[in-house]
């Protein structure tokens, strides 16, 4: 779950409002019987990895966002709106690395934001929490970001002080290490090394539309839900009622690949290369993602995303062209590599 400040503007003036709104998360795990597995509050924003028995995500966090919004404007003499429209949800796999996968992607989220703008890889790495130039200097300063920001779960997590009841830390530490290390040390080692190792955080590349995230058999089960029992504060967005059309992003990469015959690492940043385009086009027709959802799987701008994707229709439309055929191709091959 993330919700956003309006206009960006900041959701917290200070530790004072970030102590409160902690203290929030520990009275709605009891109101709503929700599990909170990790969490990190910015300055504008926040992520929380819950778990909801009893399906009321969005009671919950309804609750959580006008409890605080109700504080933050007494407190500080304000009036309106804090949070920008409706949270954001990603449902998650449960089985396998997936809640672990997520919970990294949420600690990391300090160092996403950090100042270490450079060339669009870079961009495009420090959006998954790494650098893409790993040097001893640029390590150092994002373990340093790491490990200050305490307005996190990763603290808890990693020993740095004793965890609130209300964080569910048993589940996450387990899969870290596999019972054969001390879980704290374990978690700590699967967060660091991402920086260290320059391993990225695969988030927005595996989520399906930007709401699922998880195998493709989670990914069809959750199809499945849908349209036997759809699930409460989810099967209402517009975007879930078209779950049944989607195709995972490494899908349509790996058709292009399969076509291209050059993989997605290779062709990417070429200039004028066909794959790159082809692979936006149909992850934003047949996946659903949005510009600026695209933008972040691949690190581009939104507006680059738009106009690669516009010169590629005009591509498609024009006979005399290649491109007609080789979309085909690759439509018939995420066909094959779904069935």
């Amino acid at each position: 779950m993330t919700c956003r400040g309006l206009n960006r503007a900041s959701i917290c003036a200070g530790d004072a409002d970030r102590s409160h709104f902690l203290d929030l998360l520990d009275a709605m795990t009891e109101r709503f019987r929700v599990r909170v597995h990790a969490y990190v509050l910015m300055t504008n924003h926040y992520h929380l990895l819950l778990e909801t028995p009893q399906a009321n995500a969005s009671r919950a966090m309804q609750w959580l966002n006008v409890s605080y919004s109700i504080w933050f404007n007494r407190k500080h003499r304000r009036c309106g709106p804090l949070f920008q429209g409706r949270f954001k949800s990603v449902l998650v796999d449960g089985e396998g690395s997936w809640a672990l996968e997520a919970s990294i992607y949420i600690h990391l989220n300090p160092v996403r934001r950090a100042a270490y703008s450079a060339s669009k890889r870079q961009r495009a790495a420090q959006r998954q929490g790494i650098s893409a130039e790993l040097t001893n200097d640029t390590i150092r300063a994002q373990l340093k970001v790491l490990r200050e920001w305490q307005w996190s779960s990763y603290w808890d997590y990693a020993g740095r002080r004793p965890k609130p009841d209300w964080l569910t830390c048993d589940e996450l530490w387990s899969r870290a290490s596999g019972g054969r290390k001390n879980p704290q040390i374990a978690f700590r080692d699967c967060v660091e090394e991402r920086i260290t190792q320059g391993r990225p955080v695969e988030m927005e590349s595996r989520t399906t539309a930007g709401l699922v995230f998880g195998e493709e058999g989670f990914v069809a089960k959750v199809r499945r839900w849908l349209e036997d029992q759809p699930i409460p504060g989810v099967a209402e967005k517009p975007q879930m009622r078209q779950m049944k059309k989607w195709v995972p992003f490494e899908t349509v990469k790996a058709a292009v690949e399969r076509i291209h015959g050059e993989k997605w690492d290779v062709f990417r940043d070429r200039r004028g290369d066909w794959g790159r385009d082809m692979v936006l086009v149909l992850a934003h027709r047949h996946g659903g993602l949005t510009y600026p959802e695209l933008a972040q799987v691949v690190g581009m701008k939104p507006p680059a995303v738009a106009a690669a994707i516009r010169l590629m229709k005009r591509r498609l439309a024009d006979s005399r062209s290649k491109s007609g055929h080789k979309m085909k191709q690759v439509e018939d091959e995420i066909s094959s590599i779904q069935t």
